[in-house]
């Protein structure tokens, strides 16, 4: 009778993973571990320790020494040495070195499974059928791009030492997804693991030695945040990568301001899970289970805001309710657990002050069960009657909450879905796959999920928009994040503008005005610059604009919304129309550069005839720039798209100007981007000059808008401006740090280069698939198929 009651009531008795394996190789490292750096491990006697506890049980499992400011730098200057030998051990070497760390991963999986329950507290299932392999897979990807970097990016090399910095909740996942791509590229590491999970990465330091990585290339170094803080500010780093919280995201953002550091930030999210009322019911729940309730909640991209459609709300919930009582709340080395133990009490206080507060502002909330603080066990919550604007709707709880809303149209969806600073990723829902798939481009994330959540695979993109961090993880699209075009210059140091033209001559008074909405307008303020060209007599007077005359020109781009709807045919049709219309102005534009950039005809005739061919190259590259179809191991397609960024600000550099500015505003709206353009300072009148061009080139308006003026005041201006999606900007090290320092708050995704950077008239630098991938974010959206 209690073996068939046990059946009837699915209750599991225990299955406990052995750990001894585990706690036999921690007793072999005394429980204490330091850094590695340059191929060896280092331990200080008078080291400040953290302790690695068992959330679970508080067992001590083992002390990290905090690095000292000495052993970071000794880090990154290993680094730094050992940078040339990696990448010039070329591709194949890499690569059998990748392929060697992932046999040994194979190899050691079992350990390293129960090490990573332990250390975080997550079912031992999930570690073993989830993180391990999915690491594994990592390296194994790579390897193969390694392999193939000679062919597949012949004009790009590494970019140099490189800080990665990892959160908590996939210790050796997230570890994988950073340094399994630089290494691949030729870059040499400097690696900080989170302080409440270091364990698994000081195993994998281990396997970096028995594998034979060069002493140097893997460097690993542990502590807390203030350690993280100075790893990424250091003046040594090429690049930072971060996962972790949009609050020490912007932190990041403004300690590396005018450093000229490549920066990748995988931040926060609160990403909606849209059930429409034709969806599987059952299969949602499952979804969920998978989405909010996968690792505690702990997930960036968990879908911890249920939108679901008002007719099928109650049954959903119902159902939710019922399927969240089966879950097993337990030991993590359970294997019949379902949800383990938060990472640490901290959090565990944390995720139970944010909902006891946030229901202080209304809600009804359901748990699966009671509340074990002792084993800091969270238990699987439902919270609904809470509108968009609710504190736990809108924060992230990085836990095993769900907060539930409703919504009566597909509209009402996609407008909820997008009612978040956030924007990492989301899910959709229903039988339709019309409907799916129109739902899934409308909505402002970087990974969409459609009857699924939380698919991950190497060959995939991640990452998100917003709040929730720029640049992407996995795929080729995050092998660019490592790379840099060869050829580029060094930051020029001397002043392009020259302070000591003076107007020879009185001329008629001429003022070039600004092209805001498809019309030029006047100054806001009134005021005027003079320009002047080669020879130190004025060319023409142009606008000084000011905060409003920026707010004017955002507002414009953001209501021509729709040209981002367009075909790419449509576009390539305007952009051809430009180059018509300019080239039948060849001798008055050759005459133009002659005059204000002091070259001979023959010189401005070339940068005139570029123009023109770089206006048609991006006309091509309209309907042509498409997106990919990776070959994850699942059942199903998913779909790398393209998509236009929005709104795209652009300091144009001070040198050929004709070029670099049909550069700049050429490739961001053939992807379908609306522009606010600086122009150079000293040649501000041939961006203003070529308004007659748009004008009669079909240009929509508000596509194309300019305004001159101080190049670091407005932007600034464009910086801190909320509707402002992106920005390009070449100036000098001042301004770009200013701007970088200032985007912080709202995370705005930055290009920026110093002026003088690059040869405009060289089509690898100045017309490239490069400015194309700034002008898009790339969107991944899974499709599963089949029954």
């Amino acid at each position: 009778m209690t073996l068939l009651k046990s059946f009837e009531d699915l209750d599991y008795s225990e299955a406990l993973e052995s750990n001894k394996e585990a706690q036999d190789w921690l007793e072999s490292n005394n429980r204490r571990f330091g850094q590695l750096i340059n191929g060896k491990f280092v331990t200080v006697k008078n080291a400040k320790l953290i302790e690695s506890l068992n959330p679970s049980t508080s067992e001590l499992l083992a002390h990290i020494e905090i690095a000292n400011s000495e052993q970071l730098e000794s880090a990154v200057k290993s680094a730094r040495k050992a940078q040339p030998s990696w990448e010039k051990l070329g591709g194949h070497g890499r690569a059998k070195a990748l392929y060697a760390l992932a046999r040994l991963m194979q190899k050691h999986a079992r350990i390293i499974s129960v090490l990573e329950t332990l250390d975080n507290g997550k079912p031992i299932r999930e570690s073993r059928d989830i993180d391990i392999p999915l690491a594994i897979r990592h390296f194994y990807h790579h390897a193969g791009w390694a392999q193939l970097q000679e062919k597949d990016f012949s004009s790009y090399q590494s970019i140099g030492v490189v800080a990665q910095i990892v959160p908590w909740n996939f210790p050796l996942l997230m570890l994988s997804w950073k340094i399994a791509p630089a290494l691949a590229m030729g870059n040499t590491i400097v690696f900080k693991a989170a302080e409440q999970t270091p364990i698994t990465a000081m195993f994998f330091a281990q396997l970096c030695n028995e594998a034979g990585i060069p002493p140097g290339v893997i460097n690993m170094i542990n502590g807390d945040g203030v350690i993280g803080a100075e790893l990424a500010a250091h003046k040594g780093v090429d690049k930072v990568a971060f996962t972790g919280s949009t609050a020490v995201g912007q932190s990041i953002r403004k300690s590396t301001a005018g450093q000229g550091k490549k920066l990748t930030l995988e931040l926060g999210g609160k990403s909606a899970f849209i059930v429409f009322e034709d969806a599987d019911l059952d299969a949602a729940v499952e979804g969920l289970v998978d989405s909010i309730w996968f690792n505690q909640g702990e997930v960036c991209c968990a879908g911890s805001r249920l939108l679901v459609q008002a007719e099928v709300a109650k049954e959903l919930h119902l159902k939710i309710k019922r399927r969240i009582k089966q879950l097993r709340l337990g030991k993590p080395l359970d294997k019949s657990t379902d949800l383990g133990s938060l990472v640490s009490k901290t959090q565990f206080n944390r995720v139970s002050e944010m909902v006891q507060e946030g229901l202080n502002h209304g809600g009804e909330i359901y748990q699966a069960c009671d509340i074990d603080e002792k084993g800091n066990y969270y238990p699987p919550t439902l919270i609904t009657d809470v509108d968009s604007s609710h504190p736990l709707v809108q924060e992230e709880i990085f836990g095993p909450v769900l907060v539930s809303m409703t919504f009566r149209t597909q509209s009402e969806a996609v407008e909820l879905a997008n009612n978040s600073r956030y924007g990492l990723a989301a899910s959709v829902w229903s039988e339709n796959i019309n409907r799916a798939m129109d739902v899934a481009p409308k909505v402002k994330a970087g990974v969409i999920w459609i009857n699924c959540h939380n698919q991950f695979d190497a060959s995939c993109g991640f990452g998100g928009v917003r709040e929730s961090g720029f640049g992407r993880e996995g795929g080729k699209e995050g092998l660019y994040e490592y790379l840099k075009p060869i050829g580029l210059k060094l930051p020029d140091k001397t002043s392009l503008i020259s302070a000591s033209l003076k107007p020879k001559d009185n001329v008629i008074d001429r003022t070039l005005k600004f092209y805001i909405g498809g019309k030029q307008v006047r100054p806001d303020g009134g005021h005027s610059l003079a320009t002047f060209n080669a020879d130190g007599t004025h060319a023409v007077y142009v606008g000084s604009g000011n905060r409003k005359d920026i707010r004017n020109a955002v507002s414009a781009a953001s209501k021509a919304s729709s040209w981002g709807s367009q075909s790419g045919h449509a576009r390539a049709q305007v952009i051809y129309f430009i180059a018509e219309n300019l080239s039948v102005r060849e001798s008055e534009w050759i005459q133009r550069l002659v005059s204000l950039c002091g070259v001979s005809k023959k010189q401005a005739k070339v940068e005139f005839d570029q123009s023109i061919s770089r206006l048609f190259s991006y006309a091509a590259w309209a309907d042509k720039y498409d997106g990919a179809v990776h070959s994850a191991p699942y059942r199903g397609v998913t779909m790398a798209l393209p998509e236009p960024i929005g709104v795209l600000s652009q300091i144009a550099p001070e040198e050929t100007p004709l070029l670099s500015t049909i550069s700049l505003i050429a490739p961001a709206i053939a992807m379908g981007n609306r522009v606010v353009l600086i122009p150079s300072e000293r040649f501000a009148s041939v961006a203003l000059e070529l308004v007659q061009v748009f004008e009669t080139s079909d240009v929509p308006g508000g596509v194309i808008n300019i305004v001159s003026g101080n190049k670091r005041e407005l932007a600034e201006q464009l910086a801190g401006h909320a509707e402002v999606d992106a920005m390009w900007c070449w100036a000098n090290q001042e301004t770009v740090a200013s701007i970088e320092t200032i985007s912080a708050t709202d995370l705005k995704r930055l290009w920026v280069h110093h002026d003088g950077d690059r040869d405009w008239l060289d089509p690898e630098q100045g017309e490239s698939s490069e400015f194309l991938r700034n002008a898009t974010e790339v969107k991944n959206i899974w499709t599963p198929y089949g029954d």
